[in-house]
């Protein structure tokens, strides 16, 4: 049988291990994190919902005919289906399947994540205006009238969605993005009713040089952080004076990560996204909002809900099935 599993199929930078490797390699094709493998996804009709999608679960051996629906598949293993999943769309890292399972995996219980490249309008990627707990600068998503942007959407169930929220806070707020506003095309041609996208709550970072408005994200990140050590001696002095020495000292002090993250706005670099900020369900204490770490509900709790219909009110964040209506 063909070895599926992560390092086989060269997703082995995980940048919470390894913070130069930021963002990591990212899935280009549908796909569902299993285990530490990779089975791919295939949609079966134009416009089908993404439960109906098969998985192929037995490379270059099952004919196409006999590949069992997604939902099956999740149903077999004891996870939820996609329907009471919550899209969430990855600008940074949480595209890379390896650092995905390396934050959803605990001993004897390995992530099970479907996920699928999806084009996104009208929002590119930069940098947030902060050093990463890992020493990195991260990416960040900013509005971008016109753009159409590749990305990854990942449907995790409501504990996974806490999980990755912990890592993010309070750097980042999770927001609820229209898909009326902000397109997102599956492969498969569905149009999405929404999903979630997490927004640097400082903003994205402005470039050094003034030649472009916002920094690109989600590139090389030695090169990035050559580019800012080049644009301030004040970075320099604290964290130069190359990449290595900042992500060593970054990732080992949160004073240091928060000098830094201080420079950034003083230096004039952060450039607010309010409009982003704004979307449904971003105030602090709203539902599906981001938690602090240290009051997260554990999937047991009697307020979370797996169930579509619950989770469009006030039970918690909405779910595929309740965000994105069969037409």
């Amino acid at each position: 049988m063909t070895d599926r599993t992560l390092p086989t199929l060269g997703y082995t930078d995980i940048p919470a291990k390894h913070p130069l490797t930021y963002p990591g390699r990212p899935i280009t094709r549908p796909t569902l994190l299993t285990a530490g493998e990779l089975w791919e996804l295939t949609p079966t009709t134009r416009g089908d919902r993404l439960g109906t999608w098969t998985v192929d679960t037995s490379p270059g051996e099952a004919p196409k005919e006999d590949r069992e629906p997604l939902d099956a598949i999740l149903t077999a293993l004891g996870h939820p289906p996609t329907a009471t999943r919550h899209p969430l769309i990855a600008v940074g890292s949480n595209a890379s399947p390896a650092q995905l399972h390396h934050k959803l995996s605990r001993p004897g219980h390995p992530a099970t994540v479907p996920m699928v490249p999806v084009d996104v309008h009208g929002i590119a990627v930069g940098c947030s205006a902060h050093i990463a707990r890992y020493g990195y600068v991260a990416s960040a998503p900013y509005t971008a009238p016109g753009a159409r942007t590749p990305l990854v959407i990942s449907w995790l169930d409501t504990e996974q969605l806490a999980a990755v929220d912990a890592t993010e806070y309070p750097n980042y707020r999770r927001v609820l993005l229209s898909g009326t506003e902000y397109p997102m095309v599956m492969p498969s041609g569905e149009r999405l009713g929404g999903a979630y996208l997490y927004v640097g709550e400082r903003g994205v970072l402005m470039s050094p040089d003034g030649t472009e408005r916002p920094l690109p994200g989600g590139g090389d990140q030695s090169a990035l952080l050559t580019r800012l050590l080049a644009g301030s001696p004040r970075l320099r002095e604290l964290l130069g004076p190359d990449p290595g020495t900042w992500v060593a000292r970054a990732g080992a002090d949160p004073a240091v990560r928060k000098s830094g993250t201080r420079i950034f706005e003083e230096e004039g670099w952060a450039l607010p996204q309010p409009d982003l900020l704004r979307c449904p369900e971003d105030e602090p204490d709203a539902p599906g909002a981001p938690r602090d770490p240290a009051n997260l509900t554990s999937p047991t709790d009697p307020t979370s809900t797996t169930d579509p219909e619950a989770s469009a009110g006030s039970a918690g964040p909405k779910s595929y099935g309740a965000l994105t209506s069969p037409e």
